[in-house]
């Protein structure tokens, strides 16, 4: 059973699409990266997913149940790019409050799994108003899995962090993958989506213009070469074509330093498939 179904997904306000019939699955453990310009639809995707808007056309399920469903509910997770939580409130003291509203009975142990998970055990009695952006992002996460939910939307979860913080939550996402969460991530920083998610999703004016793993989506840009006579461009090579260059090297008596299959970076995948999508 797929985490998260969507089959000819559609939105309409009036006389504007923001959903024009949107396939997408999510497998058990699976990070999808969600990329789209402003307005492709990519908020009105999760809002559907959430229970938050009502589908003008096609089917949303979460966990195999209608999304809005009070089991659909049950099984995901949510973290909004500017969410706010009040300053007063303890880590563990928010965490509680969302127990309570999600009725999750997991209680102290439950709220102390989470904190371990996100590495604030030692903050659990520290108040948010005294943590660090960082912080507040793992404990946003820590929230959007009370109640252990199969599925969770993260929206921009390392936008506001330095590198840093962006490596601990690129590490936080690996071991969700690992306990079988599936995570559909919302990014603009597709230098993180690449390194993190096994699949991309691209929504250009509430369509899918692009799908699959970077490597399928890429297009080869040739070999390079380091030798001792600087480096070469081999601009028609492919990957196989790389050790018979090699050779061909050695044996005519240059060193070889190095060999960088060139492939299309995510983002020039992601700009091809947008502005073709303009067209």
């Amino acid at each position: 059973m797929a985490a998260f179904r969507a089959q000819g997904l559609a939105k309409r306000y009036g006389s504007v699409t923001a959903l024009g019939g949107v396939d997408l699955d999510v497998a058990e453990g699976e990070l999808v990266g969600l990329l789209g310009p402003n307005g492709a639809g990519k908020s009105t995707l999760v809002k559907i997913a959430c229970g938050l808007v009502r589908a003008s056309a096609g089917t949303a399920e979460v966990a195999g149940s209608p999304a809005g469903s009070p089991a659909a509910r049950a099984a995901l997770g949510y973290l909004a790019e500017l969410f706010r939580f009040p300053g007063w409130y303890r880590a563990d003291e928010l965490l509680e409050l969302h127990q309570r509203l999600a009725g999750s009975q997991g209680g102290e142990p439950e709220r102390a799994e989470l904190l371990e998970l996100v590495g604030l055990t030692e903050a659990r009695r520290r108040k948010v108003e005294d943590m660090s952006k960082g912080m507040q992002q793992r404990l946003g996460i820590a929230q959007a899995l009370v109640g252990s939910p199969r599925l969770l939307f993260l929206d921009e979860p390392t936008s506001a962090l330095d590198p840093l913080g962006r490596r601990t939550v690129r590490e936080l996402l690996e071991e969700l993958r690992r306990r079988g969460v599936s995570v559909l991530l919302n990014s603009h920083l597709l230098s993180e989506v690449e390194l993190v998610c096994d699949r991309v999703v691209i929504l250009s004016k509430g369509v899918v213009v692009a799908a699959g793993r970077t490597e399928e989506l890429a297009r080869p840009r040739g070999v390079e070469v380091d030798t001792d006579a600087g480096t070469r461009l081999y601009e028609s090579a492919r990957r196989d074509d790389a050790p018979g260059i090699v050779a061909e090297l050695v044996a005519s008596g240059e060193n070889v330093y190095g060999v960088r299959i060139l492939e299309t970076t995510l983002e020039e995948i992601y700009v091809e498939a947008v502005e073709g999508d303009k067209s």
